[in-house]
C-alpha cells in the first residue's frame, strides 16, 4: 500500500528544498482570517494518489486544516479525496457536496474512500456546483477537465457580478498564466474581473493569498463586505462575502 502521508511530505519538503521561497518565513502567513471558515476545492477528479495534482492537493488542504480552516470538496475522487485525506493529515473538518447520479454516466459520484464529517446530498450536477460555490467562501481551483472548467468559470462569473464583496479565487499552478493571458488576448475580459484571482503555485502560496484578501477587507478595499456564514442560503447572499 501507498503511504501517501511519508509521499506527501516529502514531495512538499523536496520542493521548499530546492526553491526556499516557497517556505514560511512569516509566522503570521499561519494565522487564520477572522470570519474566513471555509475553503472550496475543485480539479480533476481522475487525479490519482501517486499523481503530483493529488499529493499537492492534499498537501494544500493539510496546510489549511492545520491553519484553521475548514475543507468542502465535492465528495468524489482524485483531487476531492485528496482534499479530504489531507484536511484529515491537518486535524480539520470536512464538508463534502455529493450528487449521487442515476443518468449521469460520466459522472464519478461520492467515492467511499473519501471521509466526510459532514454530507450535503444535492440532486443534481448543476446544485451540486452551486452548493460547493455557497459553502465555500474562498476557492481554490486546480488543473481539471471540462467540470473543472465549468466550476471555475462560474466562480469566476460570480466574482465580476459581486465584484466588491466577491468570494476571491485562488488558481493553483503556473499553467494558469498562460490560460489568463489567452482569455486576455482572445476574450473581452474586464479589469476588474482580472482583480477577483491570484495564481500561485505552493501550499504556503495558498495560504499568503488568504492573507492578502483579508488584508484588503482590512483595508476597506471591499467597501460592503459582508461575510456569511452559511446560515443564510438564500437568495444572492451565500455567493458573496
Amino acid at each position: 500500500m501507498v503511504n501517501l502521508h511519508k509521499i506527501i511530505n516529502s514531495a512538499l519538503g523536496n520542493k521548499e528544498a530546492k526553491d526556499p521561497s516557497l517556505g514560511c518565513k512569516n509566522p503570521a502567513d499561519h494565522l487564520k482570517i477572522v470570519n474566513i471558515d471555509r475553503i472550496s476545492f475543485f480539479g480533476f477528479a481522475d487525479a490519482k494518489e501517486g499523481d503530483s495534482l493529488y499529493q499537492e492537493v492534499a498537501s494544500v488542504a493539510q496546510e489549511l486544516a492545520k491553519t484553521g480552516y475548514t475543507i468542502v470538496d465535492g465528495g468524489g475522487p482524485g483531487v476531492m479525496r485528496a482534499a479530504s485525506f489531507g484536511a484529515k493529515l491537518g486535524g480539520g473538518k470536512v464538508i463534502g457536496v455529493t450528487f449521487y447520479p442515476k443518468d449521469t454516466m460520466n459522472f464519478e459520484g461520492k467515492d467511499p474512500k473519501n471521509e466526510l464529517d459532514e454530507e450535503v446530498i444535492t440532486h443534481n450536477y448543476v446544485e451540486r456546483t452551486i452548493r460547493l460555490l455557497e459553502r465555500g467562501q474562498v476557492y481554490v481551483i486546480f488543473n481539471g477537465g471540462t467540470g473543472t472548467i465549468s466550476e471555475f468559470g462560474m466562480a469566476w462569473g460570480l466574482a465580476r457580478l459581486y465584484f466588491g464583496h466577491h468570494k476571491p479565487l485562488i488558481l493553483y499552478g503556473d499553467f494558469w498564466h498562460e490560460i489568463i493571458e489567452s482569455f486576455k488576448k482572445n476574450m473581452k475580459i474586464r479589469p476588474e474581473e482580472l482583480k477577483v484571482f491570484k495564481i500561485v503555485n505552493s501550499p504556503h502560496g495558498v495560504l499568503v493569498a488568504i492573507n492578502q484578501f483579508g488584508q484588503e477587507i482590512a483595508q476597506g478595499k471591499h467597501e460592503h463586505i459582508k461575510i456569511t456564514n452559511g446560515a443564510n442560503l438564500e437568495g444572492e447572499s451565500p455567493f458573496t462575502l
